[in-house]
């Protein structure tokens, strides 16, 4: 019991002084003394503390020796602390301002990584992933040896996919509204369509084939007889198409079914 009193009151004394010590500075004008504190903070873990101190050091730091890791050191803080906007910014703002700097290498690779980290799901506005990936090819364009390459190219295939999968959602939103108010299934598409074209190495790839197969099906499906021939002939090419890139895909069994129906129509 005494011993946990002991160790309780050791760790409220360190508590106690860690905030005092904190507070003074805070309150003192000795730059230099409020950047070796936030050097300390942040190897310590306290990335707020860090943060706040910094953000007052940059400013007056400007120009000075210490200016360029007082700037770092401030993204680095906002990206351990999570706040991955805040920290690609700063980011960005030490490489526009240190092009050659030492840590250039590093900005430009956790600019892009933190707009990567912050990515939202693909359903949201996709603004921050194309920016992601912006950065991140940037960076491979600097820095194509970095021990990092790989961690950025699998980012952006990652990133890609997300986008692609947004194309996807959209695509299969249009052949679900499918006549309603006008030929969406074209609509449908064209989407597929230009996702294929701009992503054509998505792991979303066959998925958007077949929603362009089964649409293709439809329009003809429901079309007026004289131009079902026509309709279901572009159908049969869509299927030749799509089973020569996805032979043994799981959409092989519905394709066939569709292959089936579309050949009853056609007579010559």
């Amino acid at each position: 019991m005494y011993m946990l009193k002991y160790i309780i009151f050791t760790i409220s004394a360190l508590m106690l002084t860690s905030c005092g010590e904190y507070q003074r500075v805070q309150k003192s004008n000795d730059y230099n003394y409020k950047f070796e504190y936030a050097k300390r903070a942040f190897e310590e873990g306290k990335y707020m503390q860090a943060s706040t101190i910094l953000q007052e050091v940059v400013t007056v730091m400007k120009g000075s020796e210490r200016a360029e890791e007082s700037l770092y050191l401030l993204a680095m803080s906002h990206y351990e602390n999570k706040d991955y906007l805040s920290a690609s910014a700063y980011f960005q703002s030490y490489y526009n301002r240190y092009p050659k700097g030492k840590y250039t290498e590093l900005a430009r690779f956790y600019a892009g990584y933190g707009y990567y980290l912050d990515s939202p799901e693909p359903q949201l506005d996709q603004s921050g992933t194309i920016m992601a990936i912006e950065e991140l090819q940037a960076f491979l364009d600097y820095f194509p040896k970095s021990d990092k390459v790989s961690i950025a190219q699998n980012a952006i295939f990652e990133l890609q996919d997300k986008l692609t999968l947004k194309e996807l959602q959209s695509a299969q939103l249009y052949y679900n509204l499918g006549n309603y108010m006008g030929n969406n299934y074209e609509s449908a598409v064209i989407v597929a369509r230009n996702a294929i074209k701009t992503y054509p190495y998505s792991k979303y790839k066959e998925d958007l084939e077949m929603i362009i197969l089964k649409a293709r099906f439809q329009e003809a499906s429901q079309s007026v007889a004289e131009k079902k021939a026509d309709r279901f002939r572009d159908v049969i090419d869509e299927y030749y198409s799509f089973i020569n890139n996805y032979p043994d895909g799981p959409n092989r069994e519905e394709a066939d079914n569709i292959f089936k129906i579309a050949s009853k129509y056609i007579t010559d």
